[in-house]
């Protein structure tokens, strides 16, 4: 009975000191009121461009075949946005050839200007890095390179126009083969093959008569046109002054100078949307592949192709966007209607020197000896 009692007594006791114990344990280790994460750098893609900007070099440097005052304008925008400093050098008729030099040791971030036929080239010999704008999805595939390497910014047009105080009706060719037709010997005009927009209609015209024709006919065509051309200008003012003043009344030229003269210097001009189509130039940009400040050359190349940087560029420099929704914000003269001619730029790529220097030895002036 007494180891019993014992028993009992040592039981309880042990109950009551672990009952304590856990009494003390529980209020000493109970776990403290978790307060809710706070994400401390806001929604994901303010996250993202925070990321980003804190990523980007302190400068940026830009080789380039545009104006300096429409240079000016993009950088400091691009300052203003990111805090990158931007050194452009214009270096028109040697941009690529620099570029080439300083492959195997990149001093430039940027190529900007230039026809996409160059690009094209270049982007085959390694010297651009692939990159994905947030834009590129909106312009049409003519406009950049299925590989993300470069990327059309603006396009210019290259379109049949006529004094329309001279011809009129049946008079007026609608098409680019009709400006061979032997009725119009002596009444056309256009720029020299100096003009980027002329070297684009030799080329261009030459590829498309091979694709859909032969090449020799591109040539006798081509031809035909040298010898119903009466004049090539160096200057611009001169060409069109030569139509507005019906010296010849027809001749093919960019959109926006066609629309410049007519609507500023009071010419009778029209436009035609020719059968094949216009000869679109794609104007470009790309990021130099092994550049110095790569986070900032991608950064550029989302800013120069943007939707704000575009319509701005469309309004204060008449250059044409390559996204629809800029050309709607544009002048009105950019809503002019035509359809671009089918063109492939990576053959004209391939033949651009030899083609050239076909016009020039053998079919400029040709035709005139006849």
């Amino acid at each position: 009975m007494i180891r019993r009692q014992k028993w009992l007594l040592y039981t309880m006791i042990l109950f009551l000191t672990v009952a304590v114990m856990a009494g003390c344990g529980g209020a000493s280790e109970a776990p403290e009121e978790q307060e809710p994460e706070v994400n401390q750098e806001g929604p994901a893609d303010e996250a993202g461009d925070r990321e980003e900007a804190m990523t980007l070099e302190d400068r940026l440097v830009i080789y380039s075949t545009h104006g300096e005052e429409m240079l000016a304008l993009i950088a400091e925008g691009f300052t203003e946005k990111t805090g990158v400093a931007v050194d452009f050098i214009n270096l028109k008729g040697e941009l690529a050839d620099r570029v080439r030099a300083e492959k195997e040791n990149p001093q430039a971030d940027i190529m900007f200007g230039g026809p996409s036929s160059l690009y094209i080239t270049m982007a085959e010999e390694g010297i651009f890095e692939s990159l994905e704008p947030s834009w590129q999805s909106s312009i049409d595939p003519i406009f950049k390179d299925a590989d993300g390497r470069w990327f059309g910014t603006m396009q210019t047009p290259v379109l049949i126009f006529y004094n329309e105080d001279a011809l009129e009706g049946d008079q007026v060719p609608q098409s680019w083969a009709a400006l061979a037709d032997p009725e119009y010997e002596g009444m056309i005009v256009s720029r020299d093959n100096v003009s980027s927009s002329q070297r684009a209609v030799i080329v261009a015209l030459l590829d498309y008569h091979q694709r859909n024709a032969t090449f020799e006919e591109g040539v006798d065509y081509l031809k035909a046109l040298d010898r119903n051309t009466k004049n090539y200008y160096g200057s611009g003012s001169l060409h069109f002054q030569s139509v507005g003043r019906n010296e010849s009344p027809i001749s093919y030229g960019v959109l926006s100078a066609v629309m410049d003269n007519r609507n500023n210097n009071d010419m009778p001009l029209a436009i035609v949307d020719a059968e094949e189509g216009a000869i679109v130039i794609t104007d470009a940009i790309a990021a130099i592949n092994n550049a110095p400040h790569p986070h900032a050359a991608a950064a550029f190349v989302e800013y120069a192709g943007s939707l704000e940087v575009q319509v701005l560029l469309a309004n204060e420099y008449d250059r044409m966007p390559t996204l629809a929704e800029a050309i709607e914000a544009g002048p009105d003269w950019m809503k002019e209607p035509f359809k671009a001619m089918d063109v492939d730029w990576g053959n004209v790529a391939q033949h651009e020197l030899e083609w050239l220097n076909l016009w020039d030895t053998e079919i400029r002036d040709a035709g005139k000896d006849m």
